[in-house]
């Protein structure tokens, strides 16, 4: 998977450099002190993957997310954890605090692998949707998935992630469209880029919620909302 990284601070790029070679599946395209200069790269050439600073002269990481190639992805590193919640909106993959921990830049970077083979894939498109199931059409075949086996939604740019327990499926459609279609009394949207079905929820705190092995971040904007509906739903 093609990369690049984009920060300001030459001892955060070396840092970066160092962590992107000890993965075998990235190929390290270029390194960039602003967003300018990797807009221009990007111009004529095709990126995976961007490691991405937020806090930078000019163009901040934030506004330059929002312009780049639909199915180029983005893994956020800065040293302010108050941009987490802005980062959904651009439907960032993961985002990282400085100083970086091995451990998370690999799940990172996973989670990118895995987006971008999805990416690369899509070939599916829901066909009808239903009061118990949604029918997706893929390699002409149709695939009956029924709405309890859904543990969580995600959105990805244009496209939606259906989780199951033993699947992901991605298909050409966004957050927001999809929520209107799912029956209200089981499916919650709890921040920009997820809705989770009630069903699934195994714990919360007021930040987070627990399905398996997955995180799912509660958005500021939905915390009351998703803490109202299913708690007085449970009760």
């Amino acid at each position: 998977m093609n990369c690049i990284i984009v920060d300001d601070e030459p001892l955060a790029r070396e840092g970066m450099v160092d962590l992107v070679k000890t993965q075998g599946e990235l190929l390290l395209k270029g390194t960039f002190n602003n967003a300018i200069k990797a807009n221009e790269f990007l111009k004529n050439n095709s990126i995976d993957l961007i490691f991405l600073d937020i806090e930078m002269p000019g163009v901040n990481g934030l506004e330059f997310a929002k312009n780049i190639p639909e199915k180029t992805l983005v893994i956020f590193t800065t040293a302010y954890k108050e941009y987490a919640i802005e980062s959904y909106a651009v439907d960032a993959v993961d985002y990282l605090l400085k100083p970086i921990l091995y451990e998370n830049f690999e799940r990172a970077v996973n989670k990118a692998l895995s987006f971008n083979k999805l990416l690369l894939n899509v070939d599916s498109e829901i066909e009808n949707i239903t009061k118990d199931f949604l029918f997706i059409k893929a390699e002409r075949r149709y695939y009956k998935i029924l709405f309890n086996k859904i543990l969580f939604i995600e959105g990805l740019k244009d496209y939606v992630v259906l989780y199951t327990e033993n699947d992901k499926i991605i298909t050409a459609m966004n957050l927001k469209t999809i929520h209107t279609k799912l029956p209200k009394t089981s499916f919650i949207r709890v921040s920009k880029s997820y809705i989770v079905n009630e069903v699934a929820i195994e714990s919360f705190d007021n930040h987070t919620i627990y399905i398996k092995d997955y995180e799912i971040p509660i958005g500021k904007l939905y915390q009351e909302n998703f803490h109202k509906q299913y708690l007085n739903k449970e009760l």
